[in-house]
């Protein structure tokens, strides 16, 4: 069976997420397109990685910039890796549309890999000592990272999102986490205002279960991979396995909007570095105190002499 479960290839701070986790995040969505190639290739799909080469490359050379001791060659390698991240931008950009289009299994790795070219080129600036600049660049990202990930959440909400509040999944699904991702879409919606959006889906399912499954993207579950009869499986095999994955397509779901609100988090670092005036390298030195922690924890608080005003483009 194909996994469909993903784990947000973007950590919790841009401050951590240097060239080197970049270039790990990549390695990991270049292999996991490498395992998805023989089932497309069962429905005469290719794809195209050859471009990880260059994006990879792009890395490379921003890390070799940041090592450089004369200003001069560091602009201009660094300038060089900037140029390669906005082909990035632009390619994957265009990659994950057509998968979108396609309710492809694949949209999600180069949605992901679309959010890693935004973060890298905004790292570069960064190190630049042009945090103005990183933010306008990752606003820009961050407006057509959104609009993917809702069309491709709204994808794997399926035509009849009341399939995730079926009787099977009582323990594993509820109200609360469907409410959830709906709140990410409107934050005006509540629990009964999402339920009632399910009302009549919750019937549709009832009176006839296996409709659902006969109009399920590619996304959750192609026909090759569910075995039949002797022309295909109908359309309760395509149900059966389709109920057998929802519990980790909530998941990916769930990542996904959790990788939009990181990006939301990233705006706030890199607005907070703008207006404190602290350069990148100095912001990356700041440690949490020796004091004790309560429970261990490990938590630092940075609290600036005068409130920042924090905007959000999204």
């Amino acid at each position: 069976m194909y996994s469909i479960y993903l784990q947000s290839a973007v950590n919790l701070g841009v401050s951590v997420m240097g060239f080197a986790v970049l270039n790990q995040r990549l390695n990991e969505l270049e292999q996991r397109l490498k395992q998805s190639e023989e089932l497309l290739n069962k429905i005469n799909r290719k794809i195209d990685i050859g471009y990880y080469a260059n994006f990879k490359a792009a890395i490379g050379l921003a890390m070799n910039a940041f090592t450089m001791t004369k200003v001069e060659n560091r602009e201009r390698m660094a300038i060089e890796a900037i140029n390669r991240f906005l082909e990035a931008e632009h390619i994957y950009t265009d990659y994950t549309d057509k998968e979108l289009e396609q309710g492809s299994q694949i949209a999600d790795e180069y949605l992901l890999t679309l959010s890693l070219a935004y973060i890298a080129e905004a790292r570069c600036h960064l190190e630049l000592g042009e945090p103005e600049t990183a933010l306008s660049r990752f606003q820009e990202g961050a407006k057509v990272v959104r609009s993917r990930i809702h069309k491709y959440v709204e994808l794997l909400l399926t035509s009849n999102p009341a399939a995730y509040l079926q009787p099977q999944f009582k323990g594993q699904i509820d109200l609360r986490r469907l409410t959830r991702i709906y709140q990410w879409i409107d934050p005006a919606l509540d629990e009964n205002a999402v339920f009632e959006l399910q009302r009549e889906n919750l019937l549709k399912m009832a009176q006839d279960p296996d409709k659902w499954a006969e109009s399920l993207p590619a996304a959750i579950l192609s026909r090759v991979e569910v075995a039949g009869g002797w022309f295909g499986p109908n359309a309760g095999d395509l149900k059966r396995e389709a109920d057998k994955r929802l519990p980790e397509v909530l998941e990916v779901i769930e990542s996904m909007v959790e990788t939009n609100r990181r990006f939301e988090a990233y705006q706030a670092e890199i607005q907070a570095i703008a207006q404190l005036g602290i350069s990148f390298h100095d912001w990356l030195k700041l440690a949490p105190s020796t004091e004790s922690k309560p429970d261990g924890a490990e938590l630092m608080y940075i609290i600036p002499s005068k409130a920042l005003k924090l905007k959000f483009s999204v």
